[in-house]
C-alpha cells in the first residue's frame, strides 16, 4: 500500500498575536476572554472569510491563517487592523485588544489540516517584529502588493529574526494606530524610552555594523534599569530611515523620551554622539560626544555605551523627578509618589527623610507589589532611625522588607543594593558584599551600585580595590549626587589624604554633627588646628552629648582596627571629648 505524500504549495501565511495577552489575562481573565471572543466573531472571522482565508490553527491569543494570494492576505490584515482600531477606540488603554500581524509568502508543506515549513516559522517571527496594531510583511509579499498598489509599506531593510539563520528583508505598514502605553490597574507606569538606530556618518558609510552594535548595547544597558520601559530593538530599528518627525515616531512607539545619535569614523579615530530628547516638546535634555582611538573596536564600543547609558539614566531620572514634583498631590499615582519619595530621600533638609517615608507609604498603599517602593521605604525608615545607629529591631524590619522587595522583582539590581546597604548598617560586611556583587551582576551600568560597592570595600580596608570601584562609578556619573562625596571622603581619610578628604566632605549640603566630626578629624590630622577647633564647636553645638567612643561604636562603619584607630586619633587630636 502506497503512503500518501505530503503536498507542497505556495501560500501566503498570516500569523496574528494579541499584544500583552498575559497581562490582560492576569488583570481580568473573564473580561479578556469575553472581549477576545467578540473580536474574533465580529472582526477577524468575517474579514478572513471575505478575503478567502483559511484558519489553520488557533493558539489562544493568536491565529495561523493561509491565503491563496499575498494580496488577499494583506488586504485582510489591513481590514482587520482598521476595524479593530475603530472597535476598541472607546476601550481604556489597560483593557484594549491590540494585535500584531506578520505575513510571509513561501512554499509550505500541507499534511491534511496541518501546514509546516520554514515559511510558517518566518511568518511567526515577522509577527513578533510588527508594531502594536501594525503589520510586518516579507519582501516577497511586498513585491506582490506593490504591483497592485494595495497599501504603502515602509522599507525596514534586512533584519535578523530569532531562530532564522538568514537575514530577512521586511516592510512595515506605516499607519499602525497610535497606541497609548498599556498600564495594568494593579501595576505602576514606568518611564518609556526608545533608542533609534544611530546614524553612520562615516564617509564610506561602512560602519553600520558598529553603529547598530552601539544602538543595541544602549538598549540592552537601559533595559537593565527596571524603572525604565525600553522599546525593543526590532521596533526601534523600524524607524531607521526616520522619514517622519520624532514626535510622530514617539507617538507610534508610545514613549516619552527618544535617544538619537551618530557614529563617525575617520582613520583610527571614531566619534560617537548621542542626544536625549523629550518627545512631546522636542526639547534636547542632554547631548554629548565621545572621541576615541580605535585600538580595539569592541572595547571602545563597550566603554562608550556604558558612559552613554549611565548619563541617559541620570538625565531621565532627573527629568522624571521634575515632572512628579510639578504634579498636584491629589492626582499622584504610585509611580509619581515613588519619584517624590526619591527626591526627599536624596535631599538634605531636616524633614526630607520623614517626608520620603510618607511618600513611599502612600505609593505602597496604591500598589503593594511595587518592589522598588518597598525597598526604598525600608531604607528611608532606617534613615529616619539614624542609619547605622538605628535600633536593631528597625534594622531587622528593614532587612526583611528589602528582601521581600527583591523577591517581588528578582532581576532588580536596586533591591539587591538596598539589601547590601541595610546589611552594612547591621555591620554584616560579608553578606553586604555578596549582595553588592549580585547587584553588579544584574546591572554593571548602575553607577550608584559601583560607588556603593567601593564604599563598602573601603570600609573593609581594601583601599586600592575600593578606589577602582569608586573611580569607575564617578566616571559613569560625572555629575554625582552628594552622597558620593561622603563615600569618597572616607576613602581619602583612611588613605591618609586628609586635605583632600576635607575638601570632598565640604561638598556635602546641610552637614550634621557627624559630618562636622569627620571634618574636625581631617583638619586635625592635616595640622590645620584652627579649622579643626571650629568644626569641634559645630559638633558640640549640634550634639552636646557627642563622644568619640560613642561615634566609633554607633556611627562609624569601619571594619579594620587600624582605620578605626586612625579616626579615633583624629577626633581626639581635634579636641572632641573621649
Amino acid at each position: 500500500m502506497m503512503m500518501e505524500r505530503a503536498e507542497h504549495r505556495l501560500a501566503a501565511i498570516m500569523v496574528t498575536d494579541v499584544v500583552g495577552y498575559s497581562r490582560l489575562m492576569e488583570d481580568d481573565e473573564a473580561r479578556t476572554l469575553t472581549a477576545l471572543k467578540q473580536v474574533q466573531t465580529r472582526i477577524f472571522e468575517p474579514a478572513i472569510c471575505e478575503f478567502s482565508g483559511r484558519i489553520v490553527k488557533t493558539m489562544g491569543d493568536g491565529w495561523l491563517v493561509v491565503f491563496n494570494s499575498a494580496v488577499d492576505a494583506v488586504e485582510c490584515a489591513l481590514s482587520m487592523q482598521k476595524r479593530l482600531e475603530a472597535d476598541q477606540s472607546d476601550v481604556s488603554a489597560s483593557e484594549r485588544i491590540t494585535v500584531r500581524i506578520g505575513i510571509n509568502l513561501a512554499d509550505v508543506v500541507v499534511d491534511g489540516d496541518e501546514f509546516y515549513g520554514d515559511g510558517v516559522n518566518v511568518a511567526a517571527r515577522l509577527e513578533a517584529s510588527a508594531l502594536p496594531g501594525g503589520i510586518c510583511i516579507a519582501d516577497a509579499v511586498h513585491r506582490e502588493v506593490a504591483a497592485k498598489a494595495v497599501a504603502e509599506f515602509e522599507d525596514a531593510g534586512e533584519v535578523s529574526l530569532k531562530n532564522i539563520s538568514r537575514p530577512i528583508h521586511v516592510w512595515h505598514w506605516p499607519r499602525a494606530p497610535v497606541q497609548a502605553a498599556p498600564v495594568s490597574g494593579k501595576g505602576h507606569a514606568r518611564t518609556t524610552v526608545a533608542v533609534l538606530p544611530f546614524e553612520d556618518l562615516s564617509q564610506a558609510r561602512d560602519q553600520t555594523y558598529f553603529s547598530d552594535g552601539v544602538t543595541e548595547d544602549i538598549i540592552a544597558g537601559l533595559s537593565r534599569f527596571r524603572s525604565l520601559s525600553v522599546i525593543a530593538a526590532n521596533s526601534s530599528f523600524h524607524f531607521r530611515a526616520r522619514s517622519m518627525p520624532l514626535d510622530e515616531i514617539a507617538r507610534k512607539l508610545s514613549v516619552r523620551y527618544v535617544v538619537v545619535g551618530s557614529v563617525r569614523r575617520s582613520g583610527n579615530m571614531i566619534r560617537i554622539a548621542s542626544q536625549l530628547i523629550e518627545a512631546a516638546t522636542g526639547t534636547q535634555l542632554w547631548a554629548d560626544r565621545f572621541d576615541r582611538e580605535l585600538v580595539e573596536i569592541f572595547t571602545v564600543q563597550d566603554e562608550v555605551t556604558r558612559m552613554i547609558v549611565s548619563n541617559l539614566v541620570g538625565q531621565i531620572e532627573s527629568q522624571d523627578f521634575q515632572h512628579a514634583m510639578r504634579k498636584p498631590t491629589t492626582s499622584l499615582a504610585a509611580y509619581d509618589l515613588y519619584l517624590r519619595g526619591l527626591v526627599h530621600l536624596r535631599g538634605y533638609q531636616d524633614t526630607d527623610n520623614s517626608d520620603a517615608v510618607k511618600m513611599f507609604e502612600a505609593a505602597l498603599e496604591l500598589d503593594p507589589m511595587f518592589a522598588l517602593t518597598r525597598a526604598y521605604l525600608a531604607l528611608s525608615r532606617v534613615a529616619v532611625g539614624g542609619y547605622a545607629s538605628a535600633p536593631p529591631a528597625l534594622l531587622d524590619e528593614a532587612l526583611a522588607a528589602s528582601q521581600m522587595a527583591a523577591a517581588l522583582d528578582q532581576g532588580n539590581s536596586v533591591c539587591q543594593r538596598i539589601i547590601a546597604l541595610v546589611l552594612t548598617f547591621r555591620r554584616e560586611f560579608d553578606a553586604a558584599e555578596r549582595h553588592y556583587r549580585q547587584a553588579y551582576q544584574l546591572n554593571p551600568n548602575d553607577a550608584n551600585g559601583l560607588v556603593g560597592m567601593g564604599g563598602l570595600i573601603a570600609r573593609r580596608g581594601r583601599v586600592a580595590e575600593a578606589t577602582q570601584w569608586i573611580e569607575e562609578g564617578c566616571r559613569l556619573n560625572p555629575f554625582p549626587p552628594p552622597w558620593y562625596h561622603a563615600v569618597l571622603g572616607n576613602l581619602l581619610y583612611i588613605s591618609g589624604k586628609y586635605d583632600e578628604a576635607a575638601t570632598t566632605l565640604r561638598e556635602l549640603p546641610n552637614p550634621g554633627a557627624y559630618t562636622h566630626a569627620r571634618l574636625a578629624a581631617c583638619y586635625a590630622q592635616a595640622g590645620r588646628m584652627t579649622e579643626a577647633s571650629a568644626e569641634v564647636a559645630f559638633v558640640l553645638q549640634l550634639n552636646k552629648a557627642f563622644s568619640t567612643d560613642g561615634f566609633l561604636k554607633n556611627v562609624l562603619l569601619i571594619e579594620q582596627l587600624e582605620h578605626r584607630a586612625l579616626y579615633r586619633e583624629g577626633l581626639l587630636k581635634a579636641g572632641l571629648p573621649e
